[in-house]
């Protein structure tokens, strides 16, 4: 039987879609969003802004507004809500699933690093590299310690904390054309590309225009989370829903 009452943990551009894609098909659908970006794109159906105080606060808010599934949509890196939806599902019994996209696989051609965290990744970056960092605010430390890096911190709100006279703020939000990101490259005379392995199609274009200009990525490989039924895309979801 169809779920009644879904809550989705969003934040991403899949959660987005799966929101839209099942308030069209008359699912009854909240979108849960931590308020991390100040001024998200929002989905279609009801949304609530704000934390919501851990696996506690979740049950609390699952248990009044009968929430029969949730999905946990999150970002690949978002261990903390990711681990807190989990035991909210064992807890209150409610059946949880996970829409992740699938982790970006090297080529033959890319230059990669692979690393298990932020600080493994400013450890990696060969000596007075010229760095673009886009693995968000948060970890940022390790590298804007090291006095011989410099660079570019592209993020999506603004931290906050100053920068190094080093290092340029570059505030965007994705998704970014190959072509702008081959200007990006050249016109800061970058030789590095710092990422996670987040995925999806939205950023793949550094890593393609990395790859053109033979630019080495020092990759962070995504967290473990905890186990929990998967679907890489919102297509497979929605069809499973239906079901």
């Amino acid at each position: 039987m169809p779920p009644k009452r879904i809550l989705i943990f969003g934040g991403t551009g899949e959660a987005r879609d799966l929101a839209n894609r099942l308030t069209d098909d008359g699912f009854a659908v909240v979108t849960s969003l931590a308020g991390v970006t100040k001024s998200p794109h929002l989905p279609r159906g009801e949304v609530h802004r704000g934390r919501l105080g851990g696996a506690d606060g979740i049950a609390r808010y699952v248990t009044s507004e009968g929430f029969d599934l949730i999905v946990d949509a999150t970002h690949p890196f978002a261990t903390k809500i990711s681990g807190s939806v989990a035991a909210v599902g064992k807890q209150l019994g409610v059946k949880c699933i996970r829409l992740e996209r699938e982790a970006w696989v090297a080529g033959s051609d890319d230059r990669w690093i692979e690393v298990a965290d932020l600080k493994d990744a400013a450890a990696a970056v060969p000596a007075n590299s010229r760095v673009l960092a886009t693995t968000g605010q948060r970890g940022l430390e390790p590298f804007l310690a090291r006095t011989d890096l410099s660079g570019v911190v592209r993020v999506i709100e603004s931290p906050s904390f100053g920068l190094p006279a080093r290092w340029r703020l570059l505030q965007a939000r994705p998704p970014y054309s190959i072509a702008e990101e081959r200007r990006l490259l050249d016109e800061e005379h970058i030789t590095v590309l710092v990422t996670k392995s987040s995925g999806g199609e939205a950023a793949t274009a550094k890593l393609i225009a990395a790859r053109e200009r033979k630019i080495p990525v020092v990759m962070i490989a995504r967290p473990p989370k905890p186990p929990m039924l998967r679907f890489s895309n919102v297509e497979t979801l929605v069809e499973a829903l239906k079901a």
